[in-house]
């Protein structure tokens, strides 16, 4: 059975904004029952790094917001703390972040509760029973809305591939020890030949497991917290991921924690993808590169396989835009995260959640009319 996801473009007109289009949206996909009355409803998003510009806009927030007050809902913004070392690493940064990003209550009219607290240790164990996980670990905060809206900025991924609703929910939404538990099997490697011995990786590990001998960085892989982040920081490209070994484990285990997320909450969830300034890298770096294709639309489904699906395939339709980072896969049809990221095999997450029960690839796509 197919899943249906909502679609509506970026055409305006003097008649009918995009504001108003939203609310449209959100109501063909079901947000009537996705919030009760009195639900503590948790709208997750990302609230972007300082430097980053490509996460949505807080003006499109507040519409949202407005949405799950009329149903009477009491929302609350909400993102957990990051396992690197950045400006939202916690709750203190994270909420200034937040704000000089342009989420204040003034602008987006619903306070934010950072979902695992002051540093990333409010956490709540939900029972999953999966292949890779018994527990979740996930932001108190999150466990205990009545509801959730998931709110996604969708682009590339330098790990999972592309980053949607199962992104946004199964990393975003887990504390520091769950996504600790998640990255676990990403052990990075130095390729000696590009190190230059700068030490900005050892300076910059959460997990003081880098250290220089012989003016090369060497990693200590039982100090390894798998957070990534030297893998970002390095000038010289020369600390990767082993993309085999890896790879594969992690979706699957992003997948999982999307399932602790989502557990009681099936039915009381709505799922919302911005596939505008479509980045190639995730809203965590500290800047965003041109977008790979134009600006899309927005989609919103009760399925979060299927709107990722959707997503995927918007995305995939479109010609390339002059001047990306994209080298090939150009076309119409071609795979453009498989374009930015060769060795990432971005179907597993979609694989994994519809074979545990998340819901379906199988969709179709209805646009929601305009006018």
């Amino acid at each position: 059975m197919k899943s249906k996801v909502y679609f509506t473009d970026l055409r305006t007109t003097p008649k009918e904004n995009l504001l108003a289009k939203i609310e449209k949206l959100m109501s063909a996909a079901g947000i009537e029952t996705a919030v009760e009355k009195k639900d503590l409803v948790a709208v997750k998003l990302h609230f972007g790094e300082l430097g980053n510009t490509a996460f949505i806009r807080p003006v499109f927030i507040r519409k949202i917001v407005s949405e799950i007050k009329k149903k009477g809902g009491n929302p609350f913004l909400t993102d957990a703390n990051t396992l690197y070392a950045g400006s939202r690493s916690d709750a203190p940064q994270h909420i200034n972040t937040a704000i000089q990003n342009g989420f204040a209550y003034s602008v987006v009219e619903a306070p934010i509760i950072i979902a695992d607290g002051a540093r990333g240790k409010n956490a709540t164990p939900v029972l999953i029973d999966q292949k890779n996980f018994k527990e979740a670990y996930i932001g108190a905060e999150i466990v205990d809305a009545d509801s959730i809206v998931s709110v996604a900025h969708f682009k590339g991924h330098e790990l999972s591939g592309f980053g949607g609703t199962i992104k946004n929910l199964g990393m975003g939404c887990a504390s520091r020890k769950g996504k600790l538990a998640q990255h676990s099997t990403v052990s990075p490697k130095v390729t000696r030949k590009k190190c230059i011995g700068c030490g900005d990786c050892m300076k910059r590990c959460p997990g003081e497991a880098i250290s220089l001998k012989e003016e090369k960085a060497v990693i200590d892989d039982e100090k390894c917290i798998g957070c990534g982040e030297c893998i970002i920081i390095c000038p010289n490209s020369a600390i990767q991921i082993r993309w085999n070994q890896t790879i594969p484990v992690f979706l699957e285990s992003m997948v999982e924690y999307t399932m602790g997320v989502l557990k009681g909450k099936k039915d009381r969830s709505l799922f919302i993808n911005f596939i505008t300034d479509i980045s190639p890298a995730c809203d965590c770096m500290p800047n965003n590169d041109a977008p790979i294709v134009r600006d899309i639309g927005i989609v919103a489904s009760k399925d979060p396989v299927a709107i990722d699906q959707a997503s995927v395939d918007l995305v995939n339709n479109e010609h390339a835009l002059p001047g990306s980072c994209l080298k090939e896969n150009k076309g119409p049809g071609e795979d453009k995260f498989k374009g930015i990221y060769p060795y990432v095999d971005w179907p597993i997450q979609l694989d994994y959640a519809e074979k545990i029960g998340l819901g379906t690839r199988n969709y179709e796509l209805v646009t929601v009319p305009s006018g």
